[in-house]
């Protein structure tokens, strides 16, 4: 099975150098990696040249032009650069642990999507990450316990690696909420049938959301990857959410509906 990680980001090349740091200290090496670049200037590319240098799997730049907030658009064009047969969305401000990739690879499964979750760092803690290049993907549960008593991580939970049954991983197959694209998983032939996302959405907020209902409707069900594979979510300030109304009166739409495919999404870039 080869894998895909589709890391989304725009103007923030200390978190993506961050991000590839995490990704170069894998200890499964079985996976290529597309940047879905929203617009970003120069500096940018420049860390993503300096990183394909010493990368030891395939690293690309997926780049368009900066006409605001159009994550959607950027990943879609990612999805369509790659053949891989299963695709790990994330953020470049999410710092996968080391064995993120081996754990996502063992949670595969045909006919269902993986949504891990994410431990979020505070603003302190998160420029004490960037300035002294903390390579926090290696640290353990444990000294995790100590960064939640100082307050420099929002939850500790997250950081334990649990040894749960399939079964309780497939318990709530239709659940949709608290599914992110910061850290997901969904089989590439899945997401060209439902048309990948939807570039329909305006500005931030929901289109995660619409993506992962529009994969129930296709069949496909939810598996949980809670204890198995988080991501450590560096501190942003808060996108601005001007066209979040309209956007949850899309999703609200979508789910009072049974439509599968998107309405703008990946078939324009195939």
């Amino acid at each position: 099975m080869h894998i895909a990680v589709v890391i989304t980001t725009y103007n923030r090349p200390d978190a993506l150098a961050a991000v590839l740091d995490g990704f170069l200290a894998q200890t499964d090496p079985g996976f290529e990696i597309i940047v879905a670049d929203d617009g970003s200037t120069d500096e940018t590319r420049q860390v993503i040249e300096n990183y394909r240098s010493r990368a030891p799997f395939p690293l690309r730049h997926a780049w368009q032009e900066d006409q605001g907030f159009r994550a959607a658009a950027a990943r879609n064009l990612a999805v369509a650069a790659t053949m891989a047969d299963y695709v790990i969305f994330t953020d470049g401000d999410c710092i996968p642990p080391a064995d993120f990739i081996a754990r996502h690879r063992a949670l595969a499964e045909p006919g269902w999507f993986v949504s891990g979750n994410r431990v979020l760092l505070s603003e302190n803690f998160t420029r004490r990450v960037l300035q002294e290049l903390l390579p926090v993907h290696q640290r353990r549960a444990i000294a995790w316990l100590g960064a939640r008593w100082r307050g420099e991580i929002n939850r500790w939970l997250p950081t334990l690696r649990l040894p749960i049954p399939g079964s309780l991983r497939r318990s709530q197959p239709d659940r949709w909420k608290g599914a992110k694209t910061c850290n997901l998983a969904v089989w590439r032939h899945d997401l060209i049938k439902i048309n990948g996302l939807d570039e329909a959405y305006s500005g931030w907020g929901m289109e995660d959301s619409d993506l992962v209902v529009r994969l129930l409707h296709a069949g496909v069900r939810h598996k949980n990857g809670r204890f198995a594979v988080p991501v450590l979510h560096l501190w942003h300030k808060e996108y601005d959410r001007g066209a979040l109304p309209e956007n949850i009166a899309r999703l609200d739409a979508l789910l009072h509906s049974s439509r599968i495919r998107a309405v703008q999404g990946l078939d324009q870039y195939l």
